[in-house]
């Protein structure tokens, strides 16, 4: 495949049926966390996967600070992907940032979206009057600090918090990995406009067909945020999925596939 924003964000695609999904990773991650929902949903679909600008095997030298100050930034390159791929009408799926990136993409061309799926995903993280955001500004100024004192310390610890899961090390060593194979100056970047921003404001235009799948206990996001998504995105259906920690599709993988398949019918 040639395009400049293919190559840029190291695109696949898998399979080659007519029904198109795009998996968008979260935060610390890359397209390789969808390895199980890849395997499956290929069978029957045509899977597109990439890794944003500053992840996985993305062209670290399309990053600029001055440009990724805000998740439009990414909203804007996976809708010119959508463009050198010739994708329309696909069945999206975001994890974590990816929810609302994929929230900006389809207020801007609807068209391009069919169904969406938001796994763990947050309009604001931080706490506000009247809002449960799971964070205190003194919680992401510590976590600021410790990324910018040590970044591979504070990763081997985030790891095992997000992931939950404490009687599966394995997964918590994945995810550290993973956080650390990224610069350390673009995660902490990222996290901070991530940590720092609010899309609650642009909740309500959305007018594609979306299911928010929540776990039952997300250090991250906590429920709260899950039923605030659903009650703010018109027509937004709520699944609460028996799974722990913030990255269920590498957790409990069979779960999320589950859950995916059901709402995309």
């Amino acid at each position: 495949m040639a395009g400049t924003s293919i190559q840029r964000n190291h695109a696949r695609i898998v399979g080659t049926a007519s029904r198109t999904v795009v998996f968008a990773h979260g935060f610390g991650t890359d397209q390789t966390a969808w390895r199980h929902q890849e395997a499956d949903l290929a069978r029957d679909h045509r899977v597109v996967l990439f890794d944003h600008v500053g992840a996985g095997l993305s062209d670290l030298a399309a990053y600029s600070p001055r440009r990724y100050q805000s998740l439009r930034s990414y909203a804007a390159d996976m809708l010119e992907l959508f463009d050198d791929l010739g994708l329309d009408q696909v069945d999206y799926v975001g994890h974590s940032m990816s929810g609302m990136i994929g929230l900006l993409a389809a207020l801007d061309e609807p068209e391009r979206f069919r169904k969406m799926i938001f796994i763990g995903a947050s309009p604001r993280y931080l706490n506000d009057e009247g809002y449960c955001g799971g964070f205190e500004q003194k919680d992401i100024d510590g976590l600021f600090e410790a990324m910018t004192g040590s970044y591979h310390a504070w990763a081997s610890g985030f790891a095992g918090v997000a992931m939950g899961n404490p009687d599966r090390p394995e997964l918590a060593q994945e995810f550290a990995a993973m956080l650390c194979a990224i610069r350390p100056d673009i995660a902490l970047a990222v996290s901070r406009l991530i940590f720092l921003s609010d899309h609650r404001d642009d909740l309500p235009g959305l007018r594609v067909p979306t299911l928010i799948v929540q776990t039952k206990s997300d250090v991250a996001v906590p429920r709260e945020v899950g039923e605030y998504l659903a009650r703010h995105i018109p027509g937004a259906t709520l699944d609460v999925i028996d799974a722990q920690g913030h990255l269920p599709h590498m957790s409990a993988p069979a779960t999320v596939t589950a859950a995916i398949r059901a709402y995309l019918g």
